[in-house]
């Protein structure tokens, strides 16, 4: 691996969608890997849900985020990295030049990252979007999930990088690759 790259942002930001156009460029030298994805995956178990419709970014999950959530800071307190160790492992991200983590909620995910790979492997990318923007995408306020350490643990922290996602998402080539080619250009990736 020659970098980790963690992306964080609030929710309806865009990190998906970030990290998949990343992703697509940088092509098979780079490997997406989600924290959500073993909390999910285990919370869909437990109590027999529909775990397509949990992984997707659909209305499904958000019936179950708020106890999810719960659970998941549950065991965070007893071992902090336990989702971000799961979700390496279950990756092969020694295939990988780039790894792209595209969902960090917590300062003790940054903290996992930094103490297993090391600074100069991990960088840290804050994407950021208005509130009217992230509205348009389909977020509206839900108390007990926006307003929780997995949202707002990380609004104090600075980051290596800061990038404003408010394009509209509108499916349009040329200023979704003018995005990517801004981006990749912040990052210095290519």
């Amino acid at each position: 691996m020659k970098k980790i790259l963690l992306i964080s942002g609030k929710r309806k930001c865009g990190k998906d969608f970030i990290s998949e156009r990343l992703q697509r460029r940088l092509s098979d030298r780079s490997l997406i890997v989600r924290i959500s994805e073993p909390i999910k995956r285990e919370w869909a178990r437990k109590l027999q849900l529909d775990m397509g419709a949990m992984l997707s970014d659909g209305p499904y999950k958000e019936q179950y985020r708020r106890d999810m959530i719960i659970w998941s800071d549950e065991v965070r307190q007893r071992d902090y990295g336990f989702f971000c160790r799961a979700a390496m492992e279950a990756s092969a991200v020694q295939q990988a030049d780039y790894v792209i983590v595209s969902d960090i909620r917590r300062k003790n995910d940054i903290k996992w990252f930094r103490e297993n790979y090391g600074q100069d492997m991990v960088k840290t990318l804050r994407l950021t979007s208005t509130e009217q923007r992230r509205k348009a995408r389909g977020w509206q306020f839900t108390a007990g999930v926006d307003d929780v350490p997995s949202e707002c643990d990380l609004d104090d922290s600075s980051f290596d990088y800061v990038f404003a996602n408010d394009e509209d998402g509108d499916g349009n080539a040329q200023d979704e690759k003018q995005l990517i080619d801004r981006l990749l250009a912040l990052l210095q990736l290519s």
